[in-house]
């Protein structure tokens, strides 16, 4: 039976990738903050600090897992008040950096078999030269968040060739799923629609209608992060789907599929973006060439599902 630990569990991608590994008969640890969650009895602890290398090193020790993803981020939203540069370096850092450190660093002494995969973003390219990246687009990133995860990247790519390590990392474009966040623009958008139509609130203000993403689906994602550590070699892959769609275009699926003219109900106001986003696309052709993966859902059928989604979840948390 395989064993996998989940960094960021809790999250979008943790939510979807235990549960898929679960049906599949692994043995699983999913870590987030510090809580623990198992569907097996390994003597753990209650809780755990990913930030802390003594914990890290402890639980691979004890667990040797097959599989390690770490997923878990700290990322800050355009749409979110701004916080202290300090204060956002040294939770970025600790999250989406260090504690990376802390697992390659266990396995290579404890369990130097285990394979891990690492979730990077799409923002380590930072303002590109193209208007399609892949593996070979300068790493060039214009954020913390973009710097911290592009230096996880280079980690990955330090224990690989220096320890021989699989460490394999996935360069993750924007991908939805029903556990996304309202800090982010796609939840923020189909929460506020349904709510609109509910008269429970007036409208919706977004900062950019005008503002391009490749949007995909997060179960896809998920499946290629399996891929990739199914490989006979660890390598960095590009996950997307290639393709643009504004926020405009995914405002008008939205409200179509609640039955609103979006028009009547949205206000765009740039004041309340921080800051403004690049465009990002990616290529995708060398993991598709390698793994064989490839999308199983259409933008437009994505959202609508979404919408389909997040209404059955309102109304089980309606009192």
């Amino acid at each position: 039976m395989s064993k996998a630990i989940i960094v960021g569990s809790s999250g979008q991608d943790g939510i979807i990738l235990y549960d898929i590994l679960e049906k599949a008969g692994y043995e699983l640890i999913g870590l987030d903050k510090e809580s623990i969650r198992t569907n097996q009895n390994a003597g753990l602890k209650r809780s755990l600090n990913i930030c802390d290398y003594e914990d890290v090193g402890s639980l691979i020790t004890l667990y040797k897992p097959d599989e390690v993803y770490h997923l878990a981020a700290f990322h800050h939203s355009s749409e979110e008040r701004e916080i202290d540069p300090g204060k956002l370096w040294e939770l970025s850092y600790n999250v989406n950096t260090s504690s990376l450190h802390h697992f390659l660093e266990a396995i290579r002494l404890y369990s130097p078999t285990t394979r891990i995969f690492y979730a990077v973003s799409s923002h380590i390219f930072g303002i590109p030269p193209n208007d399609l990246q892949d593996e070979s687009t300068p790493i060039n990133p214009i954020s913390l968040y973009g710097i911290t995860k592009a230096t996880g990247l280079f980690l990955c790519r330090l224990y690989r060739q220096m320890y021989g390590i699989f460490s394999s990392t996935g360069i993750l474009y924007n991908h939805e799923s029903a556990y996304g966040s309202e800090n982010f623009i796609t939840a923020k958008i189909i929460h506020s629609a349904i709510r609109i139509k509910r008269a429970e609130q007036k409208k919706l203000v977004v900062g950019n209608l005008n503002a391009v993403a490749d949007w995909g689906y997060a179960p896809d994602y998920v499946n290629a992060m399996k891929k990739i550590l199914k490989l006979s070699e660890p390598d960095d892959f590009v996950i997307a789907t290639g393709e643009k769609h504004t926020v405009r275009e995914f405002i008008e699926i939205v409200f179509n599929e609640v039955g609103l003219g979006w028009e009547n109900h949205v206000e765009e106001r740039g004041d309340i973006l921080a800051r403004q986003s690049s465009v990002l696309t990616g290529n995708s052709n060398k993991l598709r060439a390698k793994t064989g993966w490839k999308t199983t859902v259409a933008f437009e059928e994505m959202v609508r599902s979404l919408v389909s989604q997040f209404s059955a979840n309102y109304e089980e948390k309606k009192p």
